[in-house]
């Protein structure tokens, strides 16, 4: 309804109410069947029951959207009797001097509130039933009866979210305002999108019995929320979400969510989106328990089995946009920029799978620089790109700043080439897996899947970054030994998280300390075996469909079980480096800028450690060189090499330090 049609409606319907509630009044007064007034009220000021029936059924006849009482009637099935019964308590809060009347016609007269007892002598057609706890009063809960010496003498009192709702006020009962939220109507929806917002809608439409649950999966989670929400809004319906992590835990707390939600459901013409897609095993137990409870219309977002509901279940995928839609997306987000992209937007496609909405907001964000040169908005739309992609990490997983280059990476060339192919994987699957067909004929294992092993301070890290840079992509670490948790299922919910928010930017992934995780798989001996199995099992799966570049380090390659190792597809061994290599790292290790004074690498290359220790050391000695404003020298290396060789519990022998100083 439009504001002026509202305002309306209200001015009607509180009409209406007055006019119902005072047909009550006075059958309580006596009016209604002798006309004889009991409190010395002249007929012609009271005119009866019967005429403010008239008067509310003609001001009902006038009313394009029923009354608020005659909704709530029809939608709990209420009795006349019943009817009156909420009149009887909704007039004690909205007139004082009733409230006065009815305590004066109770045995009770210190509580100005109704009782049961009152109703049943004084309204017409009651019955014992309808105060039951079964009834739709009590079900529903929308009288509460409180403490007397027998039923009939209890006080009864409308529940307040109704009595809102009767005088025209709607909202979500606030014992409900922590568990559920709105689902706002989405603004606009992709073409290719829009039937299956169509679909939805026509799921709905008809018999009320036979409406079915519709389950939403795929990979698009907010477009879940969007369809849903665009296909309630078809049905002039509203949709509310509930989080499956946000289930009470305990019976009573969920049976009292559960009958609040279903009344709340009928008086504001809402579904329910049951959003399932993060929960852990023992929050799905909850929502597969609250799903075949719940009945009305509902929306599950993610996997869960609801067998014996009673309901049929539909399932729809909502994906992300295709190639081909996102390039057209793209297009007009960028405008007449697109044109001057020239192959980059292919680029973009095949890197960045953005929902619309992520599509527009780079697209402002480009536009602001329209009187930039053209390769400098090729540089703009891959840099907003990754800021857009970033935010989705955050708290998951550390963003490492990626400045190494190739030259600074000092390894065999087997490996140095091994990486360039890896490189080279993450830049053209695109071509390979769509254009050239190989995604078409079987979508397994099409994540490009890495393990990095070997000693401490051997470039495994670096080397990511390195990757990563000439990608021109963020590289993300994620710690497994801190990912990894003693709680059964929880190490699977902390890499589900890390994966989803990571799968639209195809992100760098770098899972470090993967020992934490992967080792021997011995026999199962009790759950937390088990579990250890699946979650790695788990970890691989998501690896192997994830559409960016995920890497594994090890410090201990023999520890991994064979079976998993096969299932990479590179495994890169970072050795120690021999004497040769650490005279190239040691060559390179001060940049340009640095002081430096007869430093002999080949002296310095006898040290036998890695290539991280030789970072440290460079670097420590440069700020003990520093502080006393000297350049750098072989004495200031032997005394830093002897700190961090003590740091790694390592003998220096003489053969590796003789002539240093």
């Amino acid at each position: 309804m439009t504001t002026s049609t509202h305002e309306q409606w209200q001015e009607a319907n509180t009409r209406y109410l007055m006019a119902r509630w005072l047909g009550v009044r006075e059958t309580l007064l006596g009016l209604g069947n002798t006309g004889e007034p009991s409190d010395g009220v002249a007929k012609d000021e009271a005119s009866g029951r019967e005429d403010f029936e008239a008067d509310a059924a003609s001001i009902a006849a006038g009313m394009a959207v029923a009354p608020a009482l005659d909704q709530l009637c029809a939608e709990f099935g209420l009795s006349p009797f019943e009817r009156d019964l909420l009149l009887l308590c909704a007039g004690v809060e909205l007139d004082s001097d009733f409230a006065d009347l009815c305590s004066q016609n109770t045995q009770r007269p210190q509580l100005p509130s109704p009782t049961f007892g009152l109703a049943l002598a004084n309204l017409p057609g009651g019955y014992w039933a309808a105060i039951a706890p079964a009834s739709p009063l009590r079900y529903w809960r929308l009288l509460e009866v409180g403490r007397g010496e027998t039923l009939a003498s209890s006080p009864l009192r409308i529940d307040e979210r109704v009595l809102h709702y009767l005088v025209g006020i709607s909202y979500l009962d606030e014992r409900l305002a922590n568990f559920f939220q709105i689902v706002p109507q989405p603004a606009s929806l992709p073409a290719s999108y829009r039937p299956l917002a169509e679909q939805i809608a026509g799921l709905w439409f008809g018999d009320a019995d036979e409406r079915p649950i519709i389950q939403l999966t795929g990979n698009w989670q907010g477009g879940k929320r969007k369809l849903a929400a665009a296909g309630c809004a078809a049905l002039g319906l509203r949709l509310h979400s509930l989080n499956a992590a946000d289930i009470p835990a305990t019976s009573v707390e969920r049976e009292t969510l559960l009958r609040l939600w279903q009344r709340e459901s009928l008086l504001l013409r809402t579904a329910l989106l049951l959003d399932v897609d993060e929960a852990d095993p023992a929050s799905l137990r909850l929502a597969r328990t609250l799903a075949r409870q719940i009945g009305g219309l509902l929306f599950i977002s993610g996997e869960l089995s609801v067998d014996s509901t009673g309901q049929s279940v539909v399932t729809i995928p909502i994906n992300r946009p295709g190639a081909d839609e996102q390039r057209a997306l793209w297009e007009a987000a960028l405008g007449p920029i697109a044109a001057r992209l020239n192959g980059q937007l292919d680029e973009v496609v095949s890197q960045f799978q953005f929902d619309p909405e992520s599509i527009g907001n780079v697209g402002r964000a480009v536009r602001e620089h329209m009187t930039a040169e053209p390769v400098e908005i090729d540089k703009i739309l891959w840099r907003e790109c990754r800021v857009q992609s970033r935010a989705s990490l955050d708290g998951l997983a550390e963003c490492i700043e990626t400045r190494a280059r190739w030259e600074d990476l000092i390894l065999p060339l087997e490996q140095l080439q091994t990486l360039g192919e890896l490189a080279a994987q993450v830049r053209q699957r695109m071509k390979v897996y769509e254009s050239w067909g190989f995604a078409a004929r079987s979508p397994r294992g099409l994540g490009i899947t890495a393990l990095f092993a070997g000693p401490s301070g051997t470039g495994k890290t670096l080397a990511a970054e390195v990757v990563a840079n000439d990608l021109q992509l963020d590289l993300h670490r994620i710690d497994l030994s801190q990912v990894v948790s003693k709680y059964i299922g929880e190490t699977e919910k902390n890499l589900r998280a890390v994966f989803n928010a990571a799968e639209h930017s195809g992100a760098v992934l770098l899972f470090d300390e993967a020992d934490a995780l992967f080792g021997k798989r011995s026999e199962v001996r009790d759950s937390h075996d088990r579990y250890a199995n699946i979650e790695v099992s788990y970890l691989l799966q998501r690896m192997e469909a994830y559409r960016g570049l995920a890497i594994l380090t090890t410090n201990r390659r023999g520890s991994l079980d064979g079976a998993f190792m096969r299932r990479l597809r590179f495994l890169i061994n970072f050795p120690f480096p021999d004497a040769n290599l650490r005279a190239k790292i040691w060559s390179r290790i001060f940049p340009l800028e640095t002081p430096t004074v007869n430093l002999d690498v080949d002296k310095l290359a006898r040290l036998s450690v890695a290539g991280g220790n030789i970072r440290n050391i460079a670097l420590n000695a440069a700020f003990l060189a520093a502080d006393l404003h000297d350049p750098v020298t072989m004495g200031h290396l032997l005394r830093t090499a002897h700190s961090e060789c003590s740091k790694i519990e390592k003998q220096i022998t003489a053969a590796e330090i003789g002539g240093w100083a």
